[in-house]
């Protein structure tokens, strides 16, 4: 019986975690309290008249596990290959009878070569990913019941940033344990992305391509349009809508804050890992849709012929211009030249919430971001025992996805080694790589309007590659979600991680419910102000700390 039901997870997609997930127990998670490893029921549910619900463009099938409504590659918009590549998103086409959504949508066009040539990543992180093409528009919703209960939703946004990933790419984006324990909707969504998603084309292509520096951003607005239309039939309520990202997405969140278009749309918001306050500058967008028609030897007339290519043969193009673009003209501040666009149209100009009864003035926003977001020891047992010495020289050189800190490496590790007087060279050297500048610059901003922000810091290290993995990007993931027993890799399982991650789903469902995390069994939790800085520091025992590391930050 046993082999049976780990051939459903596999089948499922549930992934290797989720073969441990059956096998442990999980009575600490009220979220997973109807699964026991005693309990051979039957858990699936699909057939001929289960699982059904109504959208505008028809209706869906989709699967009923462990209690849970599954649907998954429900069309949110058409496909956006040939003469739709670089427009805004359309409206898919109506289907008759009903359509079988069990399985996930495309992943939208992206550089799969050698994705997991990298054996220990691919361990930590099992990547999902399934076929890629411009058909990509799809969603995916878990839902305790498809009734008329008026529910919470999470719509989640995926990282890498805008150039890779999918809505499902780690089992820790599956929302199955978080519906069931919050009793919410939750939703999660592919795009456009890259150049197929963000090349800006307005200055050699005329009004036609005017929003094409913007499409994959407008993808998600049409996402949330779509849950504002149809989410009341899967149990949920269009009027309370929290949209959270991490990495990429926790800066999509916050571009999707400063679009008109999204406005209303969404109430509550939470970037993780990663956030912006500016869209990128359109004289340099436009300059790279200017290198890409050179690099294709195409003259303005015939831009059109871009929609024509091969979805690869153009992101390797466009590549290749937006590097000689680097080159000459030096970069942006976003990598590889593909981003959202300050168009004045779809994006501002200026600083996002610089007006403060300006777009999402009444968003409330919790920011999180992690101790050690690049570590780099994880395979590398060498890097322990490096020396101050060794590790000021290194950031010289190099200090996360920014420069090297040149002649104020020094100072600055000296300053973060007192503020972090336990820490070895190596971790001082994470956490200066690591550091929250860009998050305490969007609480700054985001604070000029009326709507609260909450600021976390996390900092629960896994005991995992002897100690070695400590608090990484995308590692609080699966305790927003309520999946540490679900990403084994990233936690190793069990009780510890599970009590911070109860305490830590259960504040974001009360930020859902009222737009303040207090509640969930968190220590109180403050809105955050530029004066004293109130964060919440996520470990084993969590605790309000006013800006633990201002002094040290501030050199940079």
């Amino acid at each position: 019986m046993k082999t049976n039901r780990r051939n459903f997870f596999q089948t499922l997609g549930v992934g290797a975690a989720g073969i441990g997930l059956a096998s442990v127990p999980l009575s600490g998670y009220s979220a997973l309290n109807n699964l026991s490893t005693d309990d051979d029921d039957q858990q699936l549910f699909i057939g001929d008249d289960i699982a059904i619900a109504e959208t505008q463009y028809g209706k869906v099938k989709g699967f009923i596990l462990r209690g849970i409504h599954q649907f998954r590659g429900i069309p949110y918009g058409a496909d956006t290959s040939g003469k739709n590549r670089f427009m805004p998103p359309l409206p898919p086409q109506l289907w008759n009878g009903i359509l079988p959504t069990v399985w996930w949508g495309n992943t939208a066009p992206q550089l799969m070569d050698n994705r997991y040539a990298n054996a220990y990543s691919s361990f930590v992180d099992h990547w999902n990913y399934d076929d890629v093409s411009e058909d990509c528009l799809k969603l995916n919703i878990w839902t305790p019941a498809p009734d008329n209960k008026k529910r919470s939703v999470l719509v989640w946004l995926h990282g890498g940033g805008y150039t890779n990933g999918n809505g499902i790419e780690q089992d820790g984006y599956d929302g199955e344990n978080l519906s069931r324990k919050g009793d919410i909707v939750f939703v999660s969504i592919n795009h456009r992305l890259g150049p197929i998603g963000f090349s800006d084309l307005s200055a050699v292509g005329g009004e036609k391509y005017a929003h094409s520096g913007n499409v994959g951003a407008l993808d998600m607005v049409a996402a949330l349009r779509w849950v504002k239309d149809n989410i009341s039939n899967f149990g949920g309520d269009p009027a309370n809508v929290t949209i959270m990202g991490q990495s990429g997405g926790g800066a999509k969140v916050c571009i999707l804050t400063a679009m008109p278009q999204a406005k209303g749309l969404f109430h509550k918001a939470v970037p993780l890992s990663g956030s912006t306050i500016k869209a990128m500058d359109q004289d340099y967008s436009r300059k790279i849709g200017e290198y890409i028609l050179k690099e294709a030897g195409l003259t303005a007339s015939e831009v059109d012929k871009l929609q024509e290519m091969p979805w690869k043969e153009y992101i390797l193009l466009a590549n290749k211009a937006a590097q000689k673009a680097a080159t000459e003209m030096g970069t942006a501040g976003m990598r590889g030249g593909f981003a959202p666009v300050a168009d004045g149209v779809n994006l501002p100009k200026g600083q996002f919430y610089a007006d403060p009864t300006g777009l999402s003035a009444v968003v409330p926003m919790l920011i999180c971001t992690t101790f050690h977001e690049w570590g780099m020891a994880r395979t590398m047992p060498e890097m322990e025992s490096i020396t101050a010495e060794k590790a000021v020289e290194m950031l010289k050189e190099r200090a996360g996805f920014g420069g090297g800190l040149g002649d104020k490496a020094q100072a600055v590790y000296e300053a973060y080694a007192k503020t972090f007087p336990n820490a070895k060279p190596i971790e001082i050297m994470t956490l200066v790589s690591s550091n929250r500048k860009g998050a305490i610059e969007t609480a700054n901003a985001k604070t000029a309007q009326t709507a609260p922000v909450y600021l976390a810091w996390f900092g629960w290290e896994p005991p995992l590659f002897n100690n070695r993995m400590r608090a990484f990007h995308c590692l609080d993931i699966c305790f927003w979600f309520a999946n540490t027993d679900l990403m084994l890799t990233h936690t190793g399982g069990g009780k510890r991680p599970r009590q911070l991650a109860d305490k830590m789903s259960s504040a974001l469902f009360q930020f859902m419910k009222t737009g303040n995390p207090n509640g969930g069994g968190l220590p109180e939790w403050k809105p955050y102000s530029p004066e004293t800085g109130e964060t919440m520091v996520l470990t084993d025992v969590p605790e309000l700390k006013n800006d633990p590391d201002r002094s040290a930050r501030q050199l940079l």
